[in-house]
């Protein structure tokens, strides 16, 4: 029996790699007096329905396709098929949006700064944007979490996880700033795990966490997460987008002043500005008027209050801003400044007094206050006699295995109480 010629062309159904993807593409354009399959042209209206499904980035595919089919029938045209992925295509704004033709990849690309980028992410954030992989937020931009990395980088397209690299430059992620992002694209089905987040800085001085702007479910947050991701961490990437330049917009400047610009006798926009941002972290039980541009008692103890919650001891802890405080403030990272001391508390909620009180050799009243505690919580099993002044192995257990009942492992479940830690016991 001879084997028609069209079958030469037609590839199995079944296999998903890339040459038998483009063979049925193919096949499905071509017409039969050319050699197409007869088949195909009967199938390809399926063909689109389905492919079309990816013009919706998402992290997942089953709400894409249904909504993508539906706006296909509705048109009652036929498109072309599309690359055959569950995730979506680029696409240009919705509605509404940036100004401006849309960037493409190669092309001269807009220009932002990394405070632009942090406070187009916040705005969504404060809004509360609801994840969607197929609506489009009233910036025109799609409210899934590539779509929020198209908004925050001002791209002015709805890029998809496999396409924003191309809009960046591959970075370690030891040299991450804010406004630069961490990516993981699964080549072997984006549908599963891609994602992708927007760095805001540093949370500790360990670089084990970090505050991450993202898009998703329920809503969109700012949330401080372990490096580089609850799951996948491996494979995420750090890019930096290509169009940052150096520079502020407007009046909210980034770059650190220079110490001389606080301290006694300093008078000047810069401590009203450390006092507001101070405030915003929690500080605002040490100014009885407000924040104001002559530097006070309420400014160094309010500094210093920040820089404890961040676990600094010593010279990084002396009430001065220094240029990784300042940078801490304005990108609105780090710790907050804990709650006052309440006279009726019996454990207390003291500042967290550093992660160099605990260890072996260590002694004090903050390591009996951190056993106590812990028996209170439930977490006292490992104690023999219970807590005491000085650092026992029994200590390091139970801590561990307070970490470990947060969800926490590896270095963040070393039985060794961070800021974090001791937020969470004595919450």
């Amino acid at each position: 029996m001879t084997v028609p010629v069209f079958e030469e062309y037609e590839p199995d159904a079944d296999c998903g790699c890339p040459g038998c993807a483009r063979r049925r593409r193919t096949a499905a354009a071509r017409p039969v007096r050319h050699g197409g399959h007869p088949a195909a042209h009967g199938a390809r209206r399926a063909l689109v329905l389905v492919t079309a499904a990816g013009v919706v980035l998402s992290c997942g595919a089953a709400q894409a396709a249904a909504t993508a089919a539906g706006r296909d029938t509705r048109a009652g045209a036929e498109a072309d098929p599309q690359p055959v992925t569950p995730q979506g295509t680029v696409g240009p704004l919705n509605s509404g949006g940036a100004s401006g033709p849309p960037a493409a990849p190669g092309t001269a690309q807009r220009t932002t700064t990394r405070t632009e980028i942090i406070n187009r992410a916040k705005k969504w954030v404060s809004a509360q944007v609801p994840y969607d992989m197929a609506a489009y937020w009233s910036d025109g931009y799609r409210q899934d979490c590539s779509g929020f990395v198209s908004m925050a980088w001002n791209l002015g397209t709805n890029e998809w996880t496999g396409s924003l690299a191309t809009f960046g430059t591959k970075i370690a992620r030891a040299d991450l700033q804010p406004g630069d992002i961490l990516l993981f694209h699964n080549l072997a089905d984006p549908a599963v795990g891609s994602h992708v987040t927007v760095f805001g800085g540093w949370t500790d001085h360990t670089h084990s966490h970090y505050l991450a702007y993202e898009q998703t479910r329920p809503n969109a947050r700012a949330a401080t997460t372990p490096m580089a991701y609850w799951s996948n961490s491996s494979k995420y990437v750090a890019y930096r987008y290509k169009g940052i330049v150096s520079g502020t917009s407007g009046s909210s400047a980034t770059a650190f002043p220079g110490a001389a610009k606080f301290g006694a006798g300093a008078n000047n926009a810069h401590v009203t500005r450390l006092g507001t941002m101070l405030i915003a972290q929690g500080g605002k039980r040490f100014y009885t008027q407000g924040a104001g541009p002559r530097w006070g008692d309420a400014d160094k103890r309010a500094t210093q209050a920040f820089q404890l919650a961040q676990g600094w001891k010593g010279a990084e802890a002396d009430g001065v801003p220094g240029p990784h405080t300042w940078r801490l403030l304005v990108a609105g990272t780090g710790h907050r400044i804990p709650a006052a001391t309440t006279g009726g508390s019996p454990s207390g909620t003291a500042a967290y007094p550093g992660r160099s009180s605990f260890g072996p050799g260590q002694a004090g009243s903050h390591i009996q206050r951190l056993g106590a505690q812990l028996v209170k919580k439930g977490y006292g099993a490992h104690y023999a006699t219970g807590p005491g002044p000085r650092w026992t192995e029994a200590d390091r257990r139970n801590v561990e295995a307070f970490q470990r009942a947060q969800g926490w492992s590896g270095g963040a479940a070393d039985g060794y109480p961070g800021p974090e830690t001791w937020r969470r016991l004595f919450a």
